[in-house]
């Protein structure tokens, strides 16, 4: 069915994949390195660190996680990538004073990316953080004016701003060979089922829970150990299970919501919604169970977002359960909906254009991906290097992804209070509605000071 392959590739994807060797190579033979810092060591973390190690510019000097259990096996990632031997901190704020980083990446949970960024880029850090940029649209607000305030880079992880075959689709778009597109539809399908509760464990003694709650609320314990890297301890809080609890992060639209979304933001040039709408709930996962005994997740097992643009619609669903094995196409990714056809934008299948005239064959363009992780974190700190190096923009600009962030929140914020919402996109306010102006900020926990924006 796929006749063809769309040759025309962007000058910016060719930039992409020819780049990366030639500035780690470059990179290499100088003798300037970044002191750089990890704060969050667990597995993500260590991903984009490898790829900081690789491009030979970074000098790893300090490693952060409040769980002593990721120190040994991010020790033995930059012995293997540097031979550095970086100290190890419990706390950012004493890592930050110590080291004095030119370079910070922050792979913490959801709930910990705004007071690390806003921290390091006022102790003259560049930041490379990951998505979503913030728990809460004002929270995002206030990360994006400190990194303007402090005139540092910051870099977010959605690194399919850079990936070839984004470009390309992006160029394909924008050509006009796709028409007019008046709606895309992004989505993610996995499968799942019943939601057990987990029961509250002993904390173990290497890992400072209170801290790693921090300025969200302190829960009952319900997590595994980092080191055994099952499908049972991601269903704890922590490691790797926080994303589906609310207190910590905004469930599958508050993680894979943000890449798609800000995939139709920048390659349709679009900013703010001007509607948003969202229902979903949990009737396969079922009732939500939070008692001092055990807990389940909490975020919805299905959700549809509908957000109404001035020309165009987009539409956002994902479901924990019914996996897409027998739908056509990849479980995730958007369609771009056109007037001379329809466009999928994948992940590890690349792109495929499918003309409106059946009898015109598809255009596809394959995934250029790296391994281990099947992503293109590599290029995406290239991009981040040139412009610490340059004083640039770089790809995934705090400012530009803070507005797919808004439109995930925005989501919730929808889903939570039950009723759509009209946005103000340029003053960042819910318009007639204050329970929900209410939700784009939360009180943190005491001890903890939420960050002015």
């Amino acid at each position: 069915m796929l006749r063809r392959h769309f040759l025309h590739q962007s000058a910016a994807a060719a930039a992409a994949t020819s780049l990366a060797p030639a500035v780690h190579a470059a990179a290499k033979a100088g003798p300037r390195r970044f002191r750089t810092v990890l704060i969050g060591c667990g597995w993500w973390g260590n991903n984009i660190l490898r790829e900081a190690m690789a491009s030979g510019e970074c000098e790893i000097v300090g490693l952060c996680d409040v769980d002593s259990r990721q120190f040994a096996a991010t020790q033995r990632n930059v012995a293997a990538g540097t031979g550095d031997q970086p100290r190890e901190f419990k706390d950012y704020r004493e890592l930050l004073a110590a080291t004095k980083p030119e370079i910070a990446i922050i792979g913490t949970p959801d709930h910990w990316h705004a007071l690390p960024t806003i921290a390091a880029v006022q102790a003259g850090a560049h930041v490379y953080v990951e998505k979503p940029i913030g728990h809460t649209v004002l929270e995002g607000r206030a990360m994006v004016n400190a990194a303007r305030a402090a005139g540092r880079v910051v870099q977010v992880g959605t690194h399919r701003r850079i990936s070839p075959h984004n470009l390309s689709a992006r160029d394909f778009i924008r050509s006009g060979q796709a028409g007019d597109i008046g709606m895309v539809r992004c989505f993610v399908h996995y499968a799942g089922g019943r939601d057990t509760p987990r029961p509250t464990v002993e904390v173990p003694r290497e890992l400072d829970w209170d801290l790693w709650c921090g300025p969200a609320p302190l829960r009952p314990f319900n997590g595994g150990d980092p080191r055994e890297n099952t499908a049972g301890n991601r269903g704890g809080i922590h490691p790797r299970g926080f994303r589906n609890y609310l207190d910590y992060a905004n469930g599958t639209l508050g993680d894979w919501g943000i890449h798609w979304l800000d995939q139709v933001l920048w390659i349709l040039e679009e900013k703010h919604p001007r509607r948003i709408f969202s229902s979903g709930g949990r009737p396969i996962a079922g009732p939500v169970v939070n008692t001092a005994a055990a807990q389940t997740t909490d975020a919805p097992d299905h959700q549809v977002a509908t957000y109404a643009f001035d020309r165009l619609t987009v539409q956002w669903e994902h479901r924990r359960f019914a996996g897409n094995a027998n739908e056509k196409g990849e479980n995730v990714g958007c369609y771009f909906y056109g007037t001379k056809g329809v466009l999928h934008l994948g992940w590890q299948q690349g792109w495929t254009f499918h003309p409106a005239n059946g009898r015109d064959p598809a255009v596809t363009t394959p995934a250029n991906l790296n391994a281990p992780d099947h992503q293109n974190i590599r290029e995406l700190w290239v991009d981040f290097l040139r412009a610490i190096r340059t004083g640039s923009k770089p790809a995934a600009d705090i400012g530009d992804v803070h507005l797919a962030t808004n439109m995930a929140l925005l989501g919730m914020v929808s889903l939570k209070v039950g009723r759509s919402l009209e946005w103000d996109g340029a003053r960042e306010r819910v318009i007639g509605d204050d329970a929900a102006q209410a939700l784009l900020r939360r009180d943190y926990r005491k001890g903890w000071e939420f960050p002015s924006a």
